[in-house]
């Protein structure tokens, strides 16, 4: 028998084991549920989300946890240390076999030869899937470095996991600002900043490097939001400052000097201003489109002059009327006045429905991902009313996004440490009622203790984007395509 036969056999062995392990005589009941992470207790799951994979912290010398589906099935796994990783197949099956019902955990541990039973907890197994995969831009937390970036691809119905696009292919330079057209992989852009900066399109199996950089727009464009149509593309030209501090609660402040919204055209290759009423007064970022392409909403702020306080700049929602077919924009109204309540609004994101809208409220500013206080409302667009959503906590959430069929909503939360940004989902009810959150599984339940880059702007698809680094160098190198300045 070979050295690599020799391993499966051993490990054959050691899953049949684990599986049929049982505890001897229950010598103590205990009262409570048993604290395990990540923490999976009493969420909703979709019925092919990967293994959720946790570790009990409780001490003892032997674990168990059996997992009965609600028809009767079940699957009961041995630890020595408490750390659970669930067969992929047999938990397709548990997920697939109890579809609409729940699946109830049962944590066991053995201290000095007594074996003591915990209290289950559950997960809601729902009929929503949820899209394919997930991407996500890595980066260390203090967002001034461009040494380690990568944009990555993640499939959310096992662990696997692709590089997209990694910044030593260009030269160390800043890749950002990743966007889909509504979760649809067929439009898929990127931004590089820096010797090979431009905006990347990738264009069928083409990857093209577009210069939206005219003499109408200096300040380039950022903030994509791709038109339904996927002819026209949404931008926030921005000049911005940084600044740094040395409070631990907040590193970097970004603020707006000016901005305003502009229309790429990539039928025609022209970029223009977004016609909005009293535009010059007033600084415009942060453009999303409703599901129908017929309205575009975006924050806004009072245009600070050459001596202004950051924390006293506030940005409201609002929204204007748009014509694909002439490309003219109408009337302009406010939505929400967060400015009244001494707040500011970021991030606004549509539901695929169109029925709600959910966006990031703060104290100030237009850029929250240090603003501890910053969290996620909704905003029901038939009467304008705005909750505030339970799924947030006492640290920063933001860059959220919805899956194509608006039952789940993914968002970067620091609750775990205060510093990294972790992708965590809640189900999204048909009446709009979000369920408990729970962070993105990962084979080792332990990969976040010691994992300590950030997950930026988390984003679904329904499939997968791929295109080769040397594609995307020899893009890089050639010479881009020029915007087309013009007038409305």
């Amino acid at each position: 028998m070979t050295k690599k036969q020799l391993t499966y056999l051993i490990a054959a062995v050691f899953l049949v084991f684990s599986c049929q392990f049982k505890p001897g005589k229950i010598n103590q009941q205990v009262k409570r549920k048993p604290v395990i992470q990540p923490d999976y207790s009493e969420i909703t799951i979709p019925s092919n989300i990967a293994p959720l994979n946790f570790y009990v912290e409780e001490p003892g010398d032997r674990f168990l946890v059996k997992i009965t589906g609600q028809n009767g099935n079940a699957i009961s796994i041995f630890s020595k240390d408490g750390t659970f990783r669930f067969p992929g197949k047999k938990w397709k099956k548990l997920l697939e076999q109890n579809l609409n019902g729940r699946l109830n955990y049962t944590v066991f541990a053995e201290r000095e030869g007594e074996w003591l039973q915990f209290e289950s907890f559950s997960q809601m197994v729902v009929a929503d899937p949820v899209d394919q995969f997930l991407y996500y831009r890595l980066l260390h937390p203090g967002y001034e470095s461009w040494t380690e970036i990568s944009i990555m691809q993640r499939n959310l119905e096992n662990f696997k996991e692709h590089t997209l696009v990694e910044n030593n292919v260009l030269d160390q330079n800043c890749v950002n600002c990743h966007a889909f057209n509504h979760q649809n992989p067929e439009n898929f852009m990127l931004h590089v900043r820096g010797s090979y900066g431009g905006t990347y399109f990738l264009e069928g199996d083409n990857l093209v490097n577009v210069n939206l950089k005219t003499k109408g727009n200096e300040n380039g464009a950022t903030y994509p939001r791709w038109h339904p149509s996927g002819r026209f593309v949404a931008f926030s030209s921005n000049k911005v400052v940084q600044q740094f501090h040395s409070a631990a609660s907040k590193k970097i402040e970004v603020s707006d000097l000016n901005s305003k919204l502009v229309l790429y055209d990539r039928q025609l290759n022209e970029i223009m201003d977004i016609g909005v009423q009293n535009r010059g007064q007033f600084m415009d970022t942060y453009p999303e489109w409703s599901p129908d392409g017929q309205m575009l909403y975006f924050c806004r702020a009072e245009q600070i002059g050459t001596e202004y306080d950051y924390r006293d700049i506030q940005y409201d929602l609002y929204r204007v009327e748009f014509n694909p077919e002439t490309r003219k924009f109408g009337r302009t109204e406010s939505v929400y006045k967060a400015s009244d309540v001494g707040q500011s609004v970021s991030f606004p994101r549509i539901s695929p429905d169109g029925n709600s809208l959910v966006f990031t409220l703060h104290d100030y500013g237009c850029f929250p991902i240090w603003h501890k206080e910053a969290d996620l409302y909704s905003i029901n667009l038939t009467d304008f009313e705005v909750d505030k959503l339970p799924v947030n906590s006492e640290f920063t959430e933001s860059y959220h996004s919805w899956s194509s069929n608006g039952r789940w909503l993914l968002f970067s939360s620091k609750r775990g440490d205060g510093l990294s940004a972790r992708p965590y989902m809640a189900h999204v009810s048909a009446t709009g009622e979000a369920g408990k959150p729970f962070v993105l599984p990962q084979k080792d339940p332990r990969f976040y203790e010691g994992f300590v880059k950030t997950f930026n702007i988390p984003e679904f698809s329904t499939s997968a984007v791929s295109f080769s680094p040397g594609k995307l160098r020899k893009t890089a190198r050639s010479e881009p395509v020029q915007a087309k300045w013009t007038i409305q």
